[in-house]
């Protein structure tokens, strides 16, 4: 199973009360949050559901790794450093939780301390040309991507 970057592009201004439901299931309740899920058909569902306030696509390692660095948070909005990690989960460095969460053999909620969503800055230089209401296809930013690495290093 791979992992899916789903990144919350869109407000809540009109929207569905199960448009709104789903984003909160998706731990999506702000614009430009992130969050890691498995490319599983009842995950697939959920992100297809609210397809007109997202962007996701499949992650690579090295920018998982990147973004558990620089926007990763334990409880308490505390950085993943090495002491801390020691300290509050049971793991020794943030190579091994990336490799254990990125193969699918622990899942977020198994690691209490760590918090599921990264909130991410706006991106540099903007977003695509046509904006945030159109889909990636039309020039915009909406929807599935083939490469999401690209705009995340752009808004870590």
């Amino acid at each position: 199973m791979s992992l899916i970057a789903v990144v919350r592009i869109r407000g809540e201004v009109h929207n569905y009360p199960d448009v709104r439901k789903t984003l909160e299931l998706l731990n999506l309740t702000r614009v430009n949050h992130c969050v890691l899920v498995q490319n599983t058909p009842q995950n697939m569902g959920m992100v297809k559901k609210v397809k007109d306030y997202i962007t996701w696509g499949e992650i690579s390692k090295e920018t998982f790794t990147l973004l558990m660095e620089k926007r990763g948070r334990l409880m308490g909005n505390k950085r993943l450093t090495p002491e801390m990690l020691k300290e509050k989960t049971e793991f020794s460095k943030l190579d091994a939780i990336v490799d254990k969460l990125y193969n699918g053999d622990v899942k977020f909620k198994d690691i209490k301390e760590l918090k599921p969503v990264f909130r991410l800055h706006p991106p540099k230089k903007g977003f695509e040309k046509k904006g945030i209401k159109k889909t990636f296809r039309q020039g915009g930013v909406l929807g599935q991507r083939e490469n999401i690495d690209s705009l995340l290093i752009k808004m870590i």
